[in-house]
């Protein structure tokens, strides 16, 4: 999975001179929260980390094969039984298996987009 770098600006040390206790805190608890999301703190297992637009690349699900059903159930009645005409069934064989196509695209554009959301 290649990925586009995202472009960030490394944070300065904060200066404790010319601030007060709560600000010097409260800069550097946004300066490593920033530091974090950005990837720059060298967290380990990267936990932390911001998903950006760039990280992802999966590609758009594909058409859907399946639009509508074209099995419209015919039948007959033999000995009391109704039972479903040979093209009628074939129909309706042929309208599974494009549902079962386009749930396999979909799982597998889904599982490529949660790979690439867990990094």
């Amino acid at each position: 999975m290649a990925t586009k770098p995202a472009r960030f600006t490394s944070i300065p040390a904060i200066p404790q001179l010319g601030l007060n206790d709560w600000q010097y805190v409260t800069f550097n608890a946004m300066k490593e929260d920033i530091e974090l999301l950005i990837g720059a703190r060298g967290e380990k297992d990267g936990i932390s980390r911001a998903i950006t637009k760039a990280m992802v690349t999966v590609n758009p699900a594909p058409t859907q094969t399946m639009t509508r059903v074209t099995a419209q159930g015919s039948s007959f009645t033999i000995s009391n039984v109704n039972v479903p005409s040979l093209d009628d069934y074939v129909k309706l064989v042929v309208n599974v298996q494009q549902v079962a196509n386009d749930v396999a695209s979909l799982r597998n554009t889904l599982n490529t987009l949660i790979n690439q959301l867990k990094g």
